[in-house]
Order: structure tokens, then sequence, then C-alpha cells
């Protein structure tokens, strides 16, 4: 048997992350069967189990993938804004926004939270380092009051992780959306040096 280049594993590793995210945003973790997924992709159960261990290793990579995106499009947010505090808002808002993006909603707060209990701990000290980071620069600012950031950061990335849950489970999504960014405001408004 001739060996594969890297090349051809990382083309195998991303053909079954395809069609894994395809599989599981349109029919859940439960509902998907490996066998319909590798051949789907056009490749074996052996593939799958070498490069991710099992159903539920695959999934994890899928969210870890989704997870990496997601925290591309809110730094781009913090990157563009003119305003260190409103960039500050809008990605508290964005991520709230995207518990209502079928992909997020199915695969990530819902299948990861069932099936691996939630964000790995890897991603999770990502996410608060990096809010600790923005939070301490508007410290420095003299924007916000001063408070232990790391402390700050877990507690609204935790505020902001448990909303997005609530809002993606919810037969009402929409409506809990507008109440959740209602109260987020609220609860970052507090943040806020009073002049």
């Amino acid at each position: 048997m001739a060996r594969r280049t890297r090349a051809e594993m990382e083309e195998t590793r991303a053909t079954l992350l395809a069609t894994a995210r395809t599989f599981f945003a349109e029919r859940g973790y439960a509902e998907t069967s490996m066998d319909e997924l590798t051949a789907q992709a056009g490749l074996t159960r052996g593939a799958l189990y070498h490069h991710f261990g099992d159903k539920k290793g695959l999934l994890a990579a899928v969210v870890d993938q989704i997870d990496a995106e997601m925290d591309e499009r809110l730094q781009a947010i913090s990157n563009n804004a003119d305003d260190a505090w409103e960039g500050f808002v809008r990605r508290c808002h964005a991520y709230l926004e995207m518990a209502l993006e079928p992909e997020m909603q199915r695969i990530v707060l819902c299948d990861a939270k069932a099936v691996l209990g939630g964000a790995s701990p890897e991603s999770h000290q990502y996410c608060v380092g990096s809010m600790e980071g923005l939070i301490l620069a508007l410290m420095n600012q003299g924007r916000i009051e001063q408070a232990d950031p790391h402390a700050l950061a877990s507690l609204i990335y935790g505020s902001l992780a448990e909303a997005a849950f609530w809002i993606a489970q919810g037969e009402d999504g929409d409506a809990r959306l507008v109440k959740g960014l209602a109260a987020l405001d609220l609860l970052l408004r507090g943040l806020l040096i009073k002049s």
C-alpha cells in the first residue's frame, strides 16, 4: 500500500470535517450515521477513526472549527471599531446574535453541550483571555470601572454563553434574542465610569 502524503491526509481530514458539518447541521448529531457520512465523503470509517477517533471526536473537531470562525468574526468587529467601547458592545451583541445561526444553534449550542458538555477548556480559556484583554484596554482608557479583569471577563463571558444557550434552545429564539440584548445592554452600561 502506498504511503499517503501530508497533503492527502489534510484533504481527507478536511473532507470529513466538511461532510460532518453538513450532516450535523442538517440532521443533528444523534441522527447522523457514520456509515452514511463516510459514504457521502467517499471515504472509509477507518479514515474517520484515524483522524478523529470516533463520532464524538469528529463532533469536537467540527465545534473547534466553528469556534475558530466565530472568533475571527468577533475579532474583526473589535479590530474594525472606531471606538473600543462600541466595538466591545457590538462584539457582545454579535455573540448573542450568532445563537440563531443554524450551525451555531444546532451543532455548538445544542449537540456539543449535550454530547461534549460544552466548549473545550482550551476554547473557554481562550475566550475569557481574549475578553480580558479587551476589558483591560477599556480600563486603561478610563472607559470602564476598575475591577479584576479576569474575574470580570469570566463573568461577562459566562453570562453571554448562558444567554446564547437560552436563546438557541427556545422556540421563540427571535424574541429571546431581543430580551437578551436588552438585558446585556443593561449589564454592560453598569461597567461604564459615570461622568
